[in-house]
């Protein structure tokens, strides 16, 4: 998931005060950003808008996986102010001592999070992190191109569709996927149950035209894939753009996650990353991500300031499954877990299978 000048200091304090929200912030000497997200995530809009009205420069780098953030924060990258991290990544980082800590009276613009995003059991007290969006991985149906009904994960195997599935380029996505249709946990860390995942995927890849986090609908818009498993944004658009391309929650269940922003340890402009995070809960900002990256959204405010401002684009945000799901959806989600060490004996399965081995 790329300057401006001020002339006297009140300037500064003046628009600092209208892009947190209200309330007196002390003035940030950061002159830029260091942002480490996923790609397609990150409305440019917004950070041309922050830069406009700040004075900060953001520079924009991109990851595929929380596994990819992971090891670059790992092997001692320097210079990261405000990273995206998922719920169970969170979890990770902070065992491993590589998040700092929020001061939340930086940050007022959390009031405008929903109650049911905050306080989550994998931040407790949003000590290390506050909402960015919210989503689910699930079954993606070209219904032009496939005539019959595509329920569960087990059909991804037929052999009609040799060629014609999409995955996501994720061990954790999609080795999960694999436990689900075999009936096991989708974070299971049972070597047995994993090697049996293994034989199973390994029968799917004559299906699979590609694995693709960053952009799945693509294919799916060309035409190159008819099916398969993709984040719900990416099935938003590709709805937006083909009414014929369907979101489907598989009976074997899916996941759901919630991604965050976050300050990574020994982050050089933390007094930027907070006005950074501070400015992103704006409810007139997180209508921009909505706009462009249309997951799901855990900011009221932004919400009801949508239903305000454009009619047409909230009601295709709560009518369509990928962006509101219904309660009997959500039944069939689970999140993905922190498996400690059974994390190696996934990636050497998911480097096997996708190595042909």
């Amino acid at each position: 998931m790329k300057t401006f000048r001020i002339a006297a200091v009140f300037v500064v304090f003046a628009m600092l005060i209208a892009a947190c929200g209200g309330g007196q912030k002390p003035a940030v000497k950061s002159t830029e950003l260091n942002l480490y997200a996923w790609s397609e995530y990150i409305p440019q809009a917004m950070l041309d808008n922050f830069t406009a009205e700040t004075g900060i420069k953001v520079n924009y780098d991109t990851y595929s996986s929380n596994e990819e953030l992971q090891a670059k924060l790992q092997a001692g990258a320097s210079g990261y102010d405000v990273i995206v991290p998922s719920d169970y990544m969170i979890t990770i980082l902070k065992k491993q001592n590589l998040l700092e800590k929020l001061d939340l009276s930086q940050i007022p613009n959390i009031k405008n999070i929903d109650e049911r995003f905050r306080n989550l059991e994998y931040d407790p007290g949003n000590e290390y992190t506050v909402p960015y969006q919210w989503g689910t991985s699930c079954l993606v149906v070209d219904t032009s191109k496939v005539s019959r009904p595509i329920t569960k994960w087990a059909d991804l195997w037929d052999p009609e569709f040799a060629g014609k599935v999409v995955l996501l380029d994720d061990v954790r996505e999609v080795l999960g996927m694999v436990l689900a249709v075999l009936g096991y946990d989708k974070n299971s860390t049972d070597p047995a149950q994993l090697e049996e995942a293994k034989a199973k995927l390994s029968e799917l890849m004559a299906n699979v035209k590609l694995f693709d986090s960053d952009n799945p609908k693509q294919a799916l818009l060309a035409g190159e894939v008819w099916l398969g498993q993709t984040w719900n944004g990416e099935a938003s658009i590709a709805h937006s753009e083909n009414e014929a391309i369907q979101y489907i929650f598989p009976e074997e269940g899916c996941t759901i996650w919630f991604d965050n922003l976050a300050i990574p340890k020994g982050a050089p402009h933390i007094d930027a990353a907070l006005t950074f995070i501070n400015y992103v809960l704006d409810a007139k900002n997180s209508i921009l991500i909505t706009k462009e990256f249309p997951y799901s959204n855990p900011n009221k405010a932004a919400l009801e300031l949508l239903k305000t401002e454009d009619p047409a684009l909230y009601e295709a945000y709560m009518s369509f499954p990928a962006t509101n799901p219904s309660d009997e959806d959500l039944k069939r989600t689970a999140p993905i877990k922190d498996i400690g060490e059974a994390t190696a004996l996934w990636d050497r399965i998911w480097t096997e299978v996708k190595g042909g081995e």
